[in-house]
């Protein structure tokens, strides 16, 4: 697992927002459409695509994209 794929699944959540602009240090939440609509596709996504569960509460206390990375990682090992 590596962190460029992760960032091109992650982006890819998005409508709006440019996905060569979003980074390891990209802070998700400050996305200006980012929304509990596009949290739930990217819990979806991490389920899916790395058969890991992430809650609200992941996604929460993560700043950047970076940090769901680590938990998805920690989570996959």
């Amino acid at each position: 697992m590596d962190i460029n794929g992760f960032i091109a699944n992650f982006a890819d959540q998005f409508d709006e927002t440019d996905p060569s602009t979003i980074t390891a240090d990209t802070v998700f939440h400050d996305l200006p459409d980012y929304s509990s609509l596009v949290a739930l596709s990217i819990i979806a996504m991490i389920d899916e695509e790395y058969d890991v569960p992430l809650s609200g509460n992941d996604m929460r206390s993560s700043v950047t994209v970076e940090d769901l990375f680590n938990i998805v990682k920690s989570r996959k090992a």
